[in-house]
């Protein structure tokens, strides 16, 4: 496998961001886009490449040194690469996503002024969720953290002459912090438990371990709160609902397909240490249900076109982390990958639907648009079948996965599953109905204005609702007389956690008929939310009511999303914003105080020394003889 090659991957996005970055009051609108375009197509294809050479070497991690870098007495953390199965999906999934994204944001930021800065800053963010993948280390892994959190503060506050844009950015900034600071702890203590940041080094050692070691839960568990920042689980979630600030195009690379999946990939890196920590798995577990419907019954009655799609995002996140703590490690990066497809899908379709409607988002404003956008409106259709689990669509068979995995694991689990799942088919076909049937609810210049978006936006539909509607085909699952093609590829990675916890690896106890009850329910469940969702907003014709109309309790709780940003605000933000008011005065009073006192003192002694300079010689003469007389009586009587 080149070195070479391999390097080429993140640090061809990089070149792209440097020239767009520097040069993006200069070069024309046209070269910007094949720049930073060309930039990440020619990471997937080499990323295909790698793909390819890998699968001809065998199974086993190639490890791929590229210089020393940081040496502290026994410690050593070398800059190198690992490409092995879970590295390689990441890539493909970050590459090609990220190449139709861009593609896609040609035709829809064109008119924008900042047209050259935004591609720079996604060449940017690709470049850092790759080092992030790539990265042999937690290290690596870190700086790729960090720098996709950078990023993302960029980006979601891209138009900064909004200010609450900008307060958005700032949220997601700042609690991402708050989760980084748990999984910093987390790599200190790997460094002080195995001497060593290398994930082949630390996974190795931990096999010597005992299930349920304390030292182990503790990394285990530092490690979760970092991704609970990132991947957006409760308690905070609540900065990547209001991410879609952002332009569309992020919001669909960054808060779809890529960095929000990135506290998943974690876990599933550190498989074996979670292995070794069941009641950390059991946490991971129950937060993810408690998100994925907490974040579900939001999705409910939300109005505006991409916070039903964040919130939705949230509670997908909300059934991997369910996986993961079912020990369903390739179940959840199968939702991973399907959830790439058609959350972007759905995103970029939202965007669409935007930038035909002269940036209108409130879905109340819309209806009637599917004759206008015929294009849009079937990509759409597909993605919110593979959303809800309906077969044989890609979301039906990695949602099927997780929650048969649930089922053996914790039968509550699973109830709260289907719930959730039942929320997510009622409020996906609310906003699809709402939005492309009955009649235009807009003003007669929009529907003036209406018309399917350009090529360059939707070709990269296309491509994706046909991943979305053929993704779940490479892990049909034995039931359905098929092989899980992903499940095989990705066993290797699980070698260490068979031996420390084999119990957890065993086949599945359910039988045949078990499975297909278990999809026969999820299923049911989407398609009669569906058919309650097509009565109402169809047949009935219903439309949300205006936020000036009165609503009932249940009704203000939900659509005012459980007043959690509230209750942050008087808890957290109010409550420092005091303190620091407080220290701030009572500093100033100090501060001043000392000072002036100085000032005092100096104004004083100056005083005293001005009286000495009368300007007579005489004077000058008689004060250097006294002087000298001094220092002569010093030096001989010492």
């Amino acid at each position: 496998m080149s070195a070479s090659l391999l390097i080429l991957i993140p640090l061809l996005p990089l070149i792209g961001f440097l020239i767009n970055g520097i040069g993006f009051k200069t070069i024309p609108k046209g070269a910007v886009g094949i720049i930073g375009t060309l930039a990440v197509v020619a990471s997937f294809v080499l990323s295909v490449m790698t793909f390819q050479a890998f699968l001809a070497a065998g199974s086993q991690p190639v490890i791929v040194p590229l210089f020393d870098w940081i040496t502290v007495g026994n410690l050593n953390i070398p800059f190198s690469f690992q490409v092995d199965q879970l590295s390689l999906l990441m890539l493909m999934i970050i590459t090609g996503v990220g190449s139709l994204i861009h593609i896609y944001s040609i035709g829809y930021m064109h008119h924008d002024e900042g047209f050259g800065k935004f591609f720079a800053y996604l060449n940017l963010f690709l470049f850092f969720m790759l080092l992030l993948v790539l990265g042999s280390n937690y290290v690596i892994m870190f700086i790729g953290w960090e720098g996709v959190g950078l990023c993302s503060y960029l980006l979601i506050g891209f138009w900064n002459k909004n200010t609450n844009y900008n307060n958005a950015a700032r949220k997601a900034f700042i609690m991402n912090r708050v989760g980084d600071l748990g999984f910093l702890l987390g790599i200190f203590t790997i460094i002080t438990t195995f001497g060593s940041v290398e994930y082949l080094e630390v996974f190795s050692q931990a096999t010597d371990f005992e299930i349920g070691d304390p030292v182990i839960i503790t990394i285990t568990l530092l490690l979760f709160v970092g991704a609970m920042g990132k991947s957006a689980q409760i308690p905070l979630y609540t900065w990547l609902p209001d991410a879609m600030a952002g332009p569309t195009p992020v919001s669909a690379l960054i808060h779809a397909a890529t960095m929000v999946t990135a506290g998943i990939y974690m876990v599933i890196r550190s498989n074996v240490l979670y292995s070794l920590a069941p009641s950390t798995l059991e946490i991971v577990g129950i937060i993810g249900a408690a998100t994925a419907l907490f974040a579900a019954s939001i999705g409910l009655l939300q109005n505006d076109i991409k916070k039903v799609l964040a919130y939705s995002t949230v509670s997908q996140l909300g059934y991997m982390f369910m996986g993961l703590g079912a020990m369903a490690y390739s179940a959840s990066m199968f939702h991973v990958i399907t959830h790439a497809f058609f959350k972007a899908l759905l995103f970029l379709g939202a965007g669409s639907v935007i930038h035909a409607m002269s940036n209108e988002q409130d879905i109340r404003s819309m209806g009637g648009l599917r004759k206008k956008l015929p294009i849009t409106f079937l990509t759409f259709l597909i993605a919110t079948i593979a959303i809800s689990g309906i077969p044989p669509f890609a979301g039906f068979f990695s949602k099927d996965e997780i929650l048969a995995h649930v089922f053996e694991h914790n039968k509550l689990l699973w109830v709260i599953g289907v719930l959730g799942s039942l929320m997510t088919s009622f409020y996906m076909f609310r906003l699809l109905f709402l939005t492309f049937f009955g009649t235009f609810r807009g003003t007669h210049e929009q529907e003036h204005h209406l018309h399917e978006s350009p090529a360059s936006m939707t070709i990269p539909l296309v491509i994706l609702a046909v991943l979305s509607a053929l993704g779940g085909f490479i892990g049909v699952p034995e039931a359905l007389h098929g092989t899980h093609h992903l499940a095989e590829f990705m066993s290797p990675l699980y070698d260490a956690s068979r031996q420390v916890n084999p119990s957890a690896f065993l086949p599945t106890e359910l039988s045949h008929s078990e499975e297909y009850l278990l999809m026969g329910v999820s299923v049911a469940v989407a398609l009669v939310s569906a058919i309650v969702a097509y009565v109402m907003y169809v047949q009935k014709a219903s439309v949300p009511a205006p936020d000036s109309q009165p609503k009932s309790a249940l009704q203000g709780l939900v659509y005012n999303k459980y007043y959690v940003d509230e209750l942050y605000d008087n808890v957290f933000v109010k409550s420092i914003k005091t303190l620091s008011n407080v220290l701030y005065s009572f500093g100033e009073f100090f501060i001043d105080l000392i000072v002036n006192a100085f000032v005092r003192l100096t104004q004083f002694l100056a005083g005293l020394l001005r009286k000495t300079q009368t300007g007579s010689t005489g004077d000058y003469v008689f004060a250097m003889v006294l002087g000298m007389v001094i220092i002569l009586f010093w030096k001989l009587l010492l």
